[in-house]
C-alpha cells in the first residue's frame, strides 16, 4: 500500500499530543499531566546471562530476572530458539534482543506486563488486507480503531474484582448500569442493564449477541432477557459498542451493541478449570454460592480444533428463597484444512432454575430485609443452540463469511399475582442465516473497504399461561384453566453496506442499513388475528483521526429502531397505536494508548422520539414519548512505575460517566429524569505485584436515582415508587500464583462490599413489585488450575 494510504502515518510527535489530550480532555487530572507527558518508560538496565537454546526456556529466565509478568500462548514459541543475552538491557531491548529472530517482538501490556506479537509482514505496495468483522477478535488493537465509545472486559477483569455474573462485569464500564437482579428478572439467568440512561429492566433495547449470534429468545418480537443464558464463565471477554454500530447490527442498537466472546479452542491441548465460592456471613444464605467452569481442548496439526466448555452454578444468594441451579455446556469446532476454508460450528445447551425472593414492602424490608414474602415465585428454562460458519477468503483483499444459528427456548415459571398463582410456560424457535462480502481495493490517493451484508430472521412462539386461585395454595399444572394462549411470529429481513475509506490519517465509514420486519400474532382466546408490518432506513456515518500512533479522535452518528414486542401487538396507548420507536445517536470522543497509559473520553447525545413503557401490573403500553439522553464518559488506566520508581508494580483504572436522561415529551413529565437512570456513576481500581502476588482494591459509586416518570419522592408502602439512594462499594482481593512448575495453581481470597454498605433497588411495573435490598458484605474463595 502506498504511503499515502496506510493508516500508519502520522503527522505529530508522540509527546504533544499526549499532553494536550491530558489538558484538554482529562481536566480533572491535570496534577498528573506533567509526568504523563513523557510517552516512554525509561526501564532500569540489568544484567542478563541468559545461554543460547529454547526460546520458551530463555523467556522464562528473562521474565525471573526482570520481575515482569509475561502473558502468552505457549504454542507461539515452541520449537524456536533464542540467540541469548549476555550484558546490561533495559526490559523492552533485551526483550526484544531475545527474540531475535523469530519473527516476533515484545509488547507492552502496561503494569510491567508484555507479551509477543508476531512482526508485522512487509504487504506489497498495491495490496491491502480485509478486515470484514467489525467487532473482529475484540483485541486491544479493535477496540483502539473502533470510530465510537467501546470498552472489552476480558477473562483476567472478571477474576480480580469476584466477578461471578454478566451484571457484575457490566457494571465496571462506563455508561452501563446493570442493578440487583429485580422483579421478574430476580435471578442469574437474567440479564438487568441499560446504556446511557435507557431503562436496565431486561436490557431489552440493547442488541446482544453470543459470537455474534443474537442471544435473546426472541431478538425482533421478544428481546427481553428474562433467560438470556450467556454463562460469564464460558466467556473470554465482554465487547461493549456504546456507539457505533448499528449499520452491522440490529435492530435494538440504540443501547448498543454487547457481544459475549466465548472462549477461545486452544492451539495446543489443554485443561482448564476454576472455582469460585461466596459467602456472605450477615445475610439470609441459605447455601454457599459456588460457581465452577471448565475448558478441554486443542487444535492438531491438520488444522481440526475442538473445545468443550462448562460452566455451572449452585447455591443460594444473600436473601431466602433463592436457591439456583444453572448447568451451560457449549462445544466448538474450528477446522481450517488451509488459508483459504474455514468451517467452525458452536453447540450449546443451558439449563438453569431459579427461586425468587420477589420485592419487599417498607414494612417488611425494616422487619427483615432479607427475608422473602412470596413462596411459590420461581423460574426454569433451557435453552438448544446450533451455529454453523463458513469463511473464505482467497487472498488478503477479498473475504466472504456465512453464519447460521437455530435457537429453541422453552422459559416458564410460577408467579403470585395476587387473586391468582400462574404458570407460564412459552416456547420459542429462531432460524437465522447471515452472508457477508468484504473487499479491500485502492482508488487513487484512499485505500477502500466495502463491506455488504443480508441478515434473515424467522421467529415463532407459542405462550400459555395456567392459573389457579392463590388462595387454595395449589400451584397451577398444564391441566388447570388458563387465561392466555397466543401463537406469535415474525419474519425479518436487514440488508447493509459499508465502506470504511482510508485517506492519510483519516478514516471514513458511511454506511447504511435496511430493515424490513412482519409480524402476527394469533390470541386463540379473544379468536383474533393481528398483523404488524414496517421498515425503517438506519443511515450512519463513522469518522475516525488518527493524530498519532497513540492517540485518535472520532465522531459518528447513526439511527436506531425498537420493534414492537409481541407484548405491544395490540395495545394502544393515549396517542395511538404503539409504534417502532425511533432514536438518532451522536458521540464525539478521543481515545489515547501508549500501553502504559490508556485513556478514553467521550461526549454523546440520543434523541428519542417515542419510548414506551411495559407496565406488567396492569398489563399495559404507556408512551413516555421524547426522551433526551446526554453525557460524558471517561475510563482510565495507568501504570504508576511511569512516574517514579517507588512506585513500580503499581497500576490504576477508574472510570467516571455522567449521563442526563430526561423526559421531553409535553405534559406532566416533562423535564423529569427517565427512570432507572442515575445522573452519576464510577469505579475505580488498583492493582498491585509483587513476585507471585497481587493485590487488587475496587470501588463502584452510583448517584440517586427515581422509579418512576413522576419522579415520586416519597416512599410507597409496597416499596415501588420512591427515590433510591445512592451508594458507595468497595471490594479486595488477595491472589497467589504457584507457577507452572504446580500447574499453574492460581489461589485467591476477596471481600466483596467491605463496610458492609446497606443499599437497595426497586421493581416498580413489574408483578414483584417493591424494595430489593443488594448484596451485603460477601467474602469468596477463587481457585484455578492449567494442564
Amino acid at each position: 500500500m502506498s504511503d499515502s494510504c496506510t493508516r500508519l502515518q502520522r503527522v505529530f510527535s508522540k509527546t504533544t499530543p499526549l499532553a494536550l489530550a491530558i489538558h484538554c480532555t482529562f481536566a480533572p487530572l491535570a496534577l498528573l499531566a506533567p509526568a504523563m507527558a513523557v510517552a516512554v518508560t525509561q526501564d532500569r538496565a540489568l544484567n542478563y546471562r541468559i545461554a543460547p537454546g529454547d526460546l520458551e526456556s530463555a523467556l522464562n529466565q528473562f521474565a525471573t530476572t526482570s520481575g515482569i509478568a509475561l502473558s502468552l500462548d505457549a504454542s507461539v514459541v515452541h520449537g524456536k530458539t533464542s540467540p541469548g543475552l549476555n550484558g546490561n538491557y533495559s526490559v523492552e531491548r533485551g526483550l526484544n534482543a531475545l527474540l531475535d529472530g523469530s519473527g516476533m517482538q515484545a509488547k507492552r501490556l502496561g503494569n510491567h506486563a508484555f507479551t509477543l506479537e508476531v512482526l508485522p509482514a512487509v504487504a506489497a505496495s498495491d495490496t491491502l488486507t480485509v478486515v470484514g468483522d467489525w467487532l473482529a477478535d475484540a483485541q486491544e488493537n479493535d477496540v483502539f480503531e473502533h470510530a465510537g465509545a467501546r470498552d472489552v472486559l476480558r477473562r483476567e477483569d472478571f477474576v480480580k474484582t469476584g466477578a461471578s455474573s454478566v451484571r457484575e462485569a457490566l457494571n465496571r464500564i462506563p455508561g452501563v448500569n446493570a442493578p440487583e437482579n429485580n422483579g421478574t428478572g430476580s435471578h442469574d439467568m437474567a440479564m438487568n442493564f441499560g446504556i446511557r440512561g435507557l431503562n436496565p429492566r431486561l436490557a431489552s433495547r440493547s442488541t446482544v449477541l453470543m459470537d455474534g449470534i443474537p442471544v435473546p429468545y426472541a431478538p425482533y418480537g421478544q428481546p427481553q432477557l428474562s433467560f438470556a443464558p450467556a454463562s460469564l464463565g464460558n466467556m473470554d471477554a465482554v465487547d461493549v459498542v456504546r456507539g457505533g454500530g448499528a449499520v452491522r447490527y440490529g435492530p435494538q442498537s440504540v443501547g448498543g451493541v454487547v457481544n459475549f466472546v466465548t472462549r477461545a479452542i486452544p492451539k495446543d491441548f489443554a485443561i482448564e478449570a476454576a472455582m469460585q465460592g461466596l459467602l456472605s456471613p450477615t445475610s439470609s444464605q441459605n447455601h454457599p454460592k459456588g460457581s465452577g467452569n471448565l475448558l478441554i481442548g486443542g487444535t492438531a496439526n491438520n488444522g481440526l480444533g475442538a473445545a468443550l466448555l462448562y460452566s455451572g452454578t449452585r447455591g443460594s444468594d444473600w436473601r431466602e428463597h433463592s436457591a439456583t441451579k444453572i448447568d451451560d455446556v457449549i462445544l466448538k469446532t474450528r477446522y481450517a484444512p488451509n488459508d483459504v476454508h474455514t468451517f467452525s460450528s458452536l453447540l450449546q445447551y443451558y439449563e438453569g432454575r431459579a427461586q425468587m425472593p420477589g420485592g419487599l414492602s417498607r414494612a417488611n424490608y425494616n422487619a427483615d430485609r432479607f427475608q422473602s414474602t412470596r413462596p411459590y415465585d420461581e423460574f426454569w428454562g433451557r435453552r438448544k443452540l446450533a451455529s454453523l460458519g463458513y469463511q473464505f477468503q482467497p487472498d488478503s483483499q477479498h473475504k466472504f463469511n456465512i453464519l447460521t444459528f437455530y435457537t429453541n427456548t422453552l422459559r416458564s415459571g410460577y408467579l403470585d399475582q395476587g387473586k391468582n398463582l400462574t404458570l407460564s410456560p412459552r416456547e420459542y424457535w429462531v432460524r437465522g442465516v447471515e452472508p457477508h462480502y468484504s473487499q479491500s481495493f485502492t482508488l487513487g490517493e484512499t485505500a477502500h473497504e466495502v463491506g455488504v451484508g443480508y441478515r434473515y430472521v424467522s421467529e415463532s412462539s407459542h405462550e400459555l399461561r395456567y392459573t389457579s386461585l392463590a388462595s387454595s395454595g395449589k400451584l397451577p399444572t398444564s391441566n388447570s384453566p388458563y387465561d392466555r394462549d397466543t401463537q406469535s411470529g415474525t419474519q425479518a429481513h436487514a440488508w447493509y453496506i459499508d465502506d470504511r475509506i482510508d485517506v492519510g490519517n483519516w478514516t471514513l465509514t458511511p454506511g447504511m442499513r435496511y430493515e424490513r420486519i412482519q409480524s402476527y400474532q394469533n390470541n386463540f382466546i379473544k379468536g383474533k388475528r393481528q398483523e404488524i408490518g414496517y421498515s425503517a432506513p438506519l443511515p450512519a456515518f463513522n469518522l475516525l483521526y488518527h493524530l498519532n500512533d497513540a492517540w485518535n479522535l472520532y465522531v459518528n452518528t447513526e439511527g436506531s429502531f425498537g420493534t414492537v414486542q409481541y407484548s405491544q401487538i395490540g395495545k394502544a396507548v393515549g396517542s395511538g397505536s404503539v409504534e417502532p420507536e425511533k432514536a438518532r445517536t451522536w458521540e464525539l470522543g478521543t481515545r489515547f494508548d501508549n500501553q502504559v497509559l490508556q485513556a478514553e473520553a467521550g461526549l454523546f447525545l440520543i434523541n428519542f422520539s417515542n419510548q414506551y413503557d411495559a407496565n406488567q401490573v396492569t398489563d399495559s403500553v404507556t408512551a413516555r414519548g421524547k426522551t433526551r439522553h446526554t453525557g460524558l464518559e471517561t475510563k482510565l488506566r495507568y501504570d504508576l512505575g511511569d512516574l517514579s520508581p517507588s512506585l513500580e508494580n503499581f497500576s490504576v483504572t477508574t472510570s467516571y460517566a455522567y449521563v442526563n436522561a430526561v423526559i421531553r415529551e409535553q405534559g406532566g413529565y416533562h423535564g423529569n429524569q427517565v427512570p432507572f437512570s442515575p445522573k452519576h456513576k464510577g469505579t475505580m481500581g488498583m492493582d498491585y505485584r509483587t513476585g507471585s502476588w497481587t493485590l487488587n482494591l475496587n470501588g463502584e459509586y452510583q448517584s440517586a436515582q427515581f422509579a418512576n416518570n413522576a419522579n415520586t419522592v416519597e416512599e410507597s408502602a409496597d416499596g415501588r415508587t420512591g427515590r433510591i439512594p445512592g451508594f458507595m462499594l468497595w471490594g479486595a482481593r488477595a491472589n497467589y500464583d504457584f507457577g507452572p512448575q504446580y500447574a499453574n495453581l492460581n489461589l485467591a481470597i476477596g471481600v466483596k462490599n467491605i463496610f458492609d454498605h446497606e443499599y437497595f433497588t426497586r421493581a416498580y411495573d413489574d408483578n414483584n413489585k417493591g424494595i430489593y435490598v443488594g448484596q451485603p458484605r460477601s467474602v469468596y474463595l477463587q481457585g484455578s488450575l492449567k494442564f
